[in-house]
């Protein structure tokens, strides 16, 4: 096996990026990115009814919404059928495997008896040993001799040691009766040309791989490193579906939740490292191990997804994070900014990243730089604004005109006039935040003055005062 780590993800382009699958994906990035290896993107694409272009589209740009990055082009497994079938027919060449004539009626005929004398189930070809002059001129599967006694052992770096009885094993089909391979032939096919070190994927796979370690011992090729990981649970404890919100990794971008929050957030999902809930991408590669995850299912929990979002974007850096402001704009299908806007939400950024949580939120604080004048007040700046008269706006602005535009003076001169008219500033500061903003919710006034600027501050006093 290569010393140089190699993980990939494989998921099946017949919906969305479930949010599962995106911590899966999250899981291969970080330990081949930690470990300087590589991490591949296969797309299981046999299932060629269910498969579609729009589904592989999604996955892609899911995986492009958070960050994670993979070598080489994008594998297609239905473009490897020809590879699958050559060696299935190496098995078969080499006593591994056999044809199997058996009808599907003859195999629904034996298990329903089977069912009837309460035996196994387990289809028993009667054509594993027959010689080659006793077969007939009819289609024919090619399936695997599986051991028939002793025992399977997946040594998994999550699970633990998991022990299958060979006899509960049975005979795999690995092309059928049309010539096409089988999902699990392409799989393992697959993961050995890819030259795949490391399978990290979900716990409901993990009964595929003794299957699976019957080609790679006939074969004779390394058996990769497994880590079945569990499934991720709604907070009632049962598997994630539909009914508890949202499960594609787009439906999060267009409801404004940030990458990095959202891949913090799945990697500590079933993954620990000490105490530590809040890491960067940097920690997380270089703490992410297989002996962090644990075996239970997790649960996924909004609120702990919104805190470490409002986490990640009070330290991310301002251009970045108008970028992405603006990538969410789009998949929201919202209207885009104008160079202006856009430019001015980035001077704004350092007054609205704290303690928003959400970009709807931000974007929300951000009102004041992103409305043009003439400002219309909400329901509850309008009250805050009728609670002062029009002379104690027209008194200030002139205080504000010979004011030098730093923020020091501009709250040394409010304070000052608020003292003069004998009220507290938090009683000017809700009409202030109304003439500024239209909002209640706002960045500080100062801070609004500030990105506004000198003429634009009086031009919205102004107006408020006629």
């Amino acid at each position: 096996m290569s010393d140089q780590v190699v993980t990939r993800f494989a998921p099946s382009p017949t919906g969305f990026l479930h949010i599962g699958g995106a911590r899966t994906a999250l899981f291969n990035w970080l330990y081949a990115r930690g470990r300087g290896g590589k991490f591949l993107l296969r797309i299981e694409d046999t299932d060629r009814e269910r498969s579609t272009p729009e589904a592989t589209a999604a996955i892609l740009q899911g995986m492009e919404w958070l960050g994670l990055d993979h070598d080489g082009d994008v594998i297609s497994q239905f473009d490897g059928a020809a590879r699958h079938a050559e060696v299935a027919h190496q098995l078969l060449a080499e006593g591994k495997a056999y044809k199997c004539f058996s009808t599907q009626d003859e195999i629904t005929a034996f298990r329903e008896q089977a069912r009837a004398e309460g035996k196994s189930t387990l289809f028993r070809s009667p054509w594993r040993d027959a010689d080659e002059p006793s077969h007939p001129d009819a289609p024919f599967a090619i399936r695997i001799k599986a051991p028939q006694d002793g025992t399977t052992v997946i040594r998994d770096q999550v699970q633990g040691d998991v022990t299958i009885r060979n006899d509960q094993l049975d005979d795999m089909i690995l092309l059928r009766s049309d010539g096409t391979p089988v999902y699990m032939l392409a799989v393992v096919v697959d993961d050995h040309d890819m030259g795949v070190t490391h399978v990290i994927r979900g716990d409901d796979h993990l009964n595929n791989a003794a299957r699976q370690m019957m080609i790679y011992e006939a074969m004779g090729w390394d058996i990769p490193v497994w880590a079945h990981i569990p499934l991720i649970h709604g907070p009632d404890g049962k598997k994630l579906s539909k009914r508890h919100g949202a499960l594609g990794a787009q439906e999060y971008q267009a409801m404004g939740y940030p990458a990095a929050g959202m891949r913090n957030y799945l990697a500590r999902l079933g993954w620990s490292h000490g105490d530590d809930e809040f890491f960067t991408d940097a920690q997380a590669k270089e703490w992410f191990d297989l002996d962090g995850i644990g075996k239970s299912p997790a649960r996924f929990d909004l609120k702990k997804l919104e805190n470490l979002c409002g986490q990640h974007i009070a330290i991310a850096d301002d251009a970045a994070l108008r970028q992405e402001i603006e990538a969410y704009l789009a998949a929201a299908k919202l209207p885009d900014l104008t160079e202006t806007q856009s430019g001015d939400l980035e001077r704004a950024m350092y007054c609205l990243k704290d303690r928003a949580r959400m970009f709807p939120e931000l974007l929300e604080k951000a009102h004041f730089v992103l409305t043009s004048r003439p400002i219309e007040p909400d329901e509850k700046a309008a009250k805050a604004l009728a609670s002062v008269s029009d002379g104690i706006l027209n008194e200030l602005t002139p205080h504000v005109q010979n004011a030098s535009w730093t923020r020091d003076e501009l709250e040394q001169t409010l304070n000052s006039f608020a003292e003069a008219k004998e009220v507290k500033f938090g009683k000017l500061a809700g009409p202030l935040r109304a003439v500024l903003a239209g909002r209640a919710v706002t960045p500080s006034v100062f801070d609004m003055m500030l990105v506004l600027g000198k003429e634009e501050t009086l031009a919205r006093l102004s107006d408020a005062a006629t």
